[in-house]
């Protein structure tokens, strides 16, 4: 059974999603406050967690921003705001997907169930393959990333992405194509989605690349270019 961290600060939303939630079989925590909610995250294991963007205390923000110093934790944001740049912010701090008030709760048990589907480790990860380019090196074993032997902390999304280039280097994916991969033929989410990712990978790794780059390809797509050594 999966277990969820819901945090909102109205009592009623986090009464009914949460009634949702258990009668679809998952185990629910909830948190009306920032604080308490972050508290929780770093002292229990979660499997997702659901997070209003305005939080008495902290806001949505900036915990996961410190959320995703240390953990690949799924995210989901939620938001009394639809607009572009709400929804671009949110995935550029590291969230996996977000809702606009007022929700179904229906649409918010299947947001989750199709967010956990895409972020199951995959058969690859479970293999245990490695990948050296340089200085950058791929575990698929520990299910981590170091460059220049210190270890980079990668959302789940940045560190499948990075995977799934590594083991195709100098191959041009196109965008649409990773989107497919990475988040899953029924992803509804902001189209710019790859890019933003690709963008946070460049900022975590790519300030001291040696041997290898996340090249743009310009009108298509994406590739990894590098020899592995």
């Amino acid at each position: 059974m999966a277990h969820l961290l819901l945090v909102d600060d109205d009592p009623n939303i986090v009464r009914i999603t949460k009634l949702y939630l258990e009668r679809s079989g998952y185990g629910v925590d909830t948190s009306l406050n920032g604080r308490e909610a972050l508290a929780l995250s770093e002292t229990n294991r979660y499997d997702l967690i659901l997070l209003d963007l305005m939080l008495p205390g902290m806001d949505g923000r900036e915990i996961c921003r410190r959320i995703r110093q240390s953990s690949s934790v799924p995210v989901i944001m939620l938001t009394a705001r639809g607009e572009v740049h709400d929804r671009i912010e949110g995935l550029q701090l590291g969230a996996d997907d977000y809702l606009v008030k007022p929700f179904d709760p229906n649409e918010l048990v299947a947001r989750v169930e199709a967010v956990l589907r895409r972020t199951r480790p995959s058969r690859d990860e479970a293999r245990g393959d490695r990948y050296r380019f340089g200085n950058l090196e791929v575990d698929g074993q520990a299910a981590s990333v170091k460059v220049q032997g210190e270890t980079v902390a990668l959302t789940r999304k940045e560190y499948e992405l990075l995977l799934l280039l590594v083991k195709h280097p100098n191959r041009v994916f196109p965008r649409e194509d990773l989107v497919v991969r990475i988040w899953g033929e029924d992803y509804e989410g902001e189209d710019r989605v790859v890019d933003l990712n690709v963008q946070r990978l460049r900022s975590k790794l790519g300030g001291s690349a040696q041997g290898w780059q996340i090249a743009t390809v310009w009108g298509m797509g994406y590739r990894f270019e590098g020899s592995a050594t």
